[in-house]
C-alpha cells in the first residue's frame, strides 16, 4: 500500500512540476509545441442518416482528390511499354496500374489480403464507379506478372511527374525556404533474408565468432521533398544493388554511392528547379559538396563531433574571434537557442589536399526544461552543427537551420510512418527484382495521394478527428459496406474541382536581446 501511496505522490509532484515549468516558458514568451491526439470522445454522429452523410462526406472528397491527380499519373504510366500479347489481354495496363495504387492507399496489406477485399462484391462495384480508370477487377497474380515484366522506373517517373505538376501549380510556394524546394535523403533498410531472393541484394555476415552466416538484405535511399512546415512529400527513390558495387576492390554498393546516382536523376528531373539539399553526417566529405556545387544546389549538411577535424579546428580556434553579428540568441518553441557562425572556412580533399571547397559552418546549442519520472525539474542540453555552402547571417540563421536544417528529421518519420502506419514498407509483395520495385514505387505513389487528402480543405478536420490510419480504415469499411449510392453521387464526382492545400505555419521565434 504504501507503494501505491508513493506513487500516486510521485505523480502529483511531476504534475505540479509540469504545471510550472509550463507557466515560467509562458512568461518568458515561448510556446510549447501541441502534440494533438485523437479525441477521445463517443460518435459524434447521433442518427444513421448523419453517420451516413459524414461518411458520404468523406469518399466524395478522397475521391475527388484521387480523380484529380489520376489523369496526370495515368498519361505518364501509359507511356510504359507493355510486353504482353495485346491478343490475350484482359486487363488494360492502365487499370492494373489504377488498382495497385489503391492497393495502397487503402491500406490493404499483403496482395492476398488485397485480393480477398478489393474485389468483394460491394467494393469493386463501388471502387469501378468512383475510379473509371478502374474498368475491372483482376486477380493480384496478374499485376504481379506485370511488374516483373514490365521496367519499373516508369511508374516512378509517374509520381515525380506528380510533384512536377503540383510544383508548377505552386501548391507549396509559401513553404520554401530562401526560394529554394528543400529536398531531404535518407537510406534505410527495407528487407532481410536467410537466402538469396534475387540476384542483386546485398549480402553481408552475421552472428558471433565461428557461428557467422551470409545474410542478405535491400537497402533503399529515399529522397522527399521536405516543407518548411514539416510535411513531407515522396519524390524518389534508389535501390542499392550488388552489381553497381565496386566488384574489383570487392566493396558493396553504398548510400555514398547511391547518392549520385540519385542526384544525377533529380537533376534530369528537375533541371531548373532551385534546390537546397539536406543530408546527415554520412555525407559530409567533399565530393559530395562538389556534385551539389557542380550542379548548382545549395546544401545543409549535419556536421557530426567526429566528422571533418580541421573544420572542427578551424571553429575552435576562431571561436573567441567571433563578434555579435556572428552570434545570435532566441526562444523558439519550448527551447533556448543560441547560434555561433564562421563563414568562409577552406575545406581541402583529395590527393594532397588538391581539391578546395568553401564551406560555412553554424552550431547551435540549446537548452530546455523537464521533468523526470520523479517529478524534478532538470535541465536538458544538446548541441547542433550543419555546414553549408551559403554563408549564415542572424537574419538567415533561424530558416535555414530550424525550418530546413532540422527539416531532414521529417524523411526518417515519413519512413516510419511507410513502415508502421498502413504501407508495409517491409513487407516483401515480389522476390523478383522488378517486381518487388514496381511495388514500392506503388506504394509512394498511395502514400503521397494520402498526404495530398489529408491536407486537402474539406478532409483535414476528418483526417485529424481519426488519425491517418483511422480515416483509412473508415473510409474503407464506408466503400466495402452498403452506405454509397455512387450513381446519385456523380453530379458531385464530376463536378469542377481544385485541391486547395491547407499546410501548417512553422512557429515563429522569439529574439533574445
Amino acid at each position: 500500500m504504501r507503494g501505491r501511496s508513493n506513487a500516486r505522490q510521485m505523480k502529483r509532484r511531476r504534475r505540479e512540476a509540469q504545471r510550472k515549468v509550463r507557466r515560467r516558458q509562458e512568461a518568458e514568451g515561448m510556446s510549447t509545441a501541441s502534440h494533438p491526439t485523437r479525441p477521445n470522445r463517443t460518435s459524434v454522429y447521433e442518427t444513421v442518416e448523419e453517420e451516413e452523410q459524414g461518411r458520404i462526406e468523406a469518399v466524395v472528397e478522397h475521391a475527388r482528390v484521387l480523380r484529380e491527380q489520376l489523369p496526370r499519373l495515368l498519361a505518364e504510366l501509359s507511356q510504359i511499354r507493355d510486353p504482353r500479347n495485346p491478343l490475350m489481354l484482359k486487363h488494360k495496363l492502365t487499370t492494373l496500374m489504377v488498382y495497385g495504387i489503391l492497393m495502397f492507399v487503402l491500406h490493404s496489406g499483403s496482395r492476398r489480403t488485397t485480393n480477398e477485399k478489393l474485389s468483394a462484391p460491394a467494393m469493386r462495384d463501388t471502387l469501378m464507379q468512383l475510379f473509371p480508370d478502374l474498368e475491372s477487377i483482376p486477380h493480384h497474380d496478374t499485376l504481379c506478372r506485370l511488374l516483373a515484366a514490365i521496367e519499373p522506373e516508369g511508374i516512378e517517373a509517374a509520381q515525380v511527374g506528380l510533384v512536377r505538376s503540383l510544383i508548377r501549380d505552386k501548391k507549396f510556394s509559401d513553404h520554401l525556404v530562401e526560394h529554394c524546394y528543400t529536398i531531404a535523403f535518407d537510406g534505410t533498410q527495407k528487407m532481410v533474408r536467410r537466402l538469396l531472393p534475387d540476384d542483386p541484394w546485398l549480402q553481408r555476415k552475421v552472428g558471433g565468432e565461428g557461428k557467422k552466416r551470409e545474410q542478405y538484405y535491400l537497402y533503399v535511399l529515399e529522397a522527399n521533398l521536405v516543407l518548411s512546415n514539416g510535411v513531407s512529400i515522396p519524390l524518389m527513390s534508389e535501390f542499392l544493388d550488388y552489381h553497381k558495387g565496386d566488384n574489383d576492390r570487392q566493396k558493396q554498393d553504398s548510400e555514398q554511392r547511391g547518392f549520385f546516382r540519385l542526384s544525377q536523376r533529380l537533376k534530369e528531373a528537375f533541371p531548373h528547379l532551385p534546390i537546397m539539399v539536406l543530408l546527415d553526417g554520412l555525407f559530409a566529405q567533399g565530393p559530395v559538396m562538389s556534385r551539389l556545387r557542380e550542379y548548382n544546389w545549395h546544401y545543409m549538411i549535419v556536421l557530426q563531433d567526429g566528422s571533418l577535424p580541421h573544420v572542427w579546428q578551424e571553429y575552435q580556434g576562431l571561436r573567441r574571434l567571433l563578434t555579435e553579428q556572428d552570434r545570435l540568441s532566441q526562444l523558439w518553441g519550448d527551447r533556448h537557442q543560441h547560434f555561433e557562425m564562421l563563414n568562409d572556412i577552406e575545406y581541402r580533399y583529395g590527393e594532397n589536399g588538391r581539391k578546395v571547397e568553401r564551406i560555412h559552418l553554424v552550431v547551435c546549442e540549446e537548452t530546455w526544461e523537464e521533468v523526470d519520472r520523479e517529478g524534478n525539474v532538470v535541465q536538458r542540453h544538446s548541441k547542433w552543427a550543419w555546414i553549408s555552402d551559403l554563408p549564415f547571417s542572424r537574419e538567415t540563421v533561424h530558416v535555414r537551420c530550424n525550418l530546413a536544417g532540422r527539416r531532414r528529421w521529417c524523411i526518417e518519420e515519413d519512413i516510419l510512418v511507410e513502415k508502421r502506419q498502413g504501407y508495409n514498407y517491409e513487407h516483401c509483395y515480389a522476390e523478383n527484382w522488378n517486381a518487388m520495385r514496381g511495388y514500392h514505387y506503388l506504394m509512394r505513389i498511395g502514400h503521397l495521394l494520402n498526404v495530398l487528402a489529408s491536407f486537402c480543405s474539406r478532409l483535414i478536420r476528418a483526417f485529424k478527428d481519426r488519425g491517418p490510419q483511422g480515416f483509412i480504415a473508415w473510409l474503407s469499411n464506408t466503400l466495402s459496406g452498403r452506405w454509397l449510392h455512387v450513381a446519385e453521387l456523380q453530379p458531385r464526382l464530376t463536378a469542377s474541382f481544385q485541391l486547395r492545400l491547407v499546410l501548417p505555419v512553422p512557429q515563429l521565434p522569439v529574439l533574445i536581446r
